[in-house]
């Protein structure tokens, strides 16, 4: 009989996830046939697909579609669990036509979008195809679709785990991509101060609010300070009130004026953004199972 090691539990349980024990169990039944085991754990536990649907998907890419009149663009976040995943061929084929599709159809939602045709299936049916096939939970977070006021542009960084796409009136194409590029690095929260929310801008009142108390000055003197503060955020965080990166004496502001240009909108995607990121702990995991069997 085969000897079931620790390492042939863990993968299993990997490309499963199924419960550590009942991975040993099927490993055993298999006398350490990988391939076996895991035919036994999809019929005692089920596929893939609907197991790897209680996992968390923080990984991904962000993938970008423009017509080629430049008038009409998407931009799409699509996840996984692991960064292996995100270089897949076929997870990368499948995100980029999604982000065409989404163009072509205008699905109101994720929701909607899974239930449009792709290829003489649902797109649902086709992403639990690729689940089952590449062993990892797969999820479509969120898109935009534009009409472009002006032109579009776009911009992916670092192995498209950050993604751009902005509608800019006049200029030329340097100038859009290469606010695209500036948008990817500086990262704005918002075009203008206008569009700040709210609850940030209070958020960044208080704290300043609070420095500027220990300061020991007078009342007005405060209030001066935390409203110079709260312009300076403002600066910072809006597209338009940004230092340029290639020329940090001109702002995003200035820069378009010389170009008798302006930016209609702007989207930008960072996979992952506010997704809490799985993390596993296999020697705690073994603890668990033996104490728990020896209970």
């Amino acid at each position: 009989m085969a000897e079931i090691t620790a390492s042939m539990v863990k993968d299993l349980r990997e490309k499963t996830d199924a419960p550590m024990m009942e991975c040993k169990k099927a490993l055993t039944e298999a006398s350490g046939d990988m391939g076996k085991a895991e035919e036994i754990l999809r019929v005692k536990l089920g596929n893939k697909a609907t197991k790897a649907a209680a996992r968390v998907a923080a990984e991904g890419i962000v993938a970008t579609h423009i017509a080629n009149d430049g008038k009409l663009g998407t931009i799409l976040e699509i996840n996984c669990e692991t960064d292996f995943v995100a270089k897949n061929a076929d997870f990368l084929a499948f995100a980029s036509a999604l982000a065409s599709l989404v163009a072509e159809k205008n699905p109101a939602d994720a929701a909607a979008l899974s239930g449009l045709d792709f290829k003489g299936a649902s797109v649902e049916e086709t992403r639990k195809a690729l689940v089952g096939k590449i062993g990892e939970n797969v999820s479509i977070r969120r898109f935009v679709r534009v009409v472009a006021k002006g032109k579009l542009a776009s911009y992916i960084h670092g192995g498209a785990k950050i993604g751009v796409l902005i509608d800019i009136v006049g200029g030329d194409e340097a100038l859009a991509k290469d606010l695209a590029m500036h948008i990817a690095a500086s990262k704005p929260v918002s075009l203008a101060k206008e569009q700040v929310p709210v609850a940030l801008i209070q958020k960044e009142r208080d704290i300043a609010a609070a420095k500027a108390a220990e300061s020991g000055k007078p009342a007005d003197i405060v209030a001066k300070m935390v409203e110079g503060s709260v312009q300076k955020y403002l600066k910072e965080v809006t597209l338009l009130g940004q230092p340029f990166v290639k020329n940090d004496k001109q702002t995003v502001e200035q820069l378009l004026k010389a170009n008798n240009a302006s930016v209609a909108s702007f989207a930008l995607y960072i996979v992952g953004e506010g997704l809490e990121k799985k993390k596993d702990d296999f020697a705690a995991e073994v603890m668990a199972a033996v104490n728990a069997a020896n209970k």
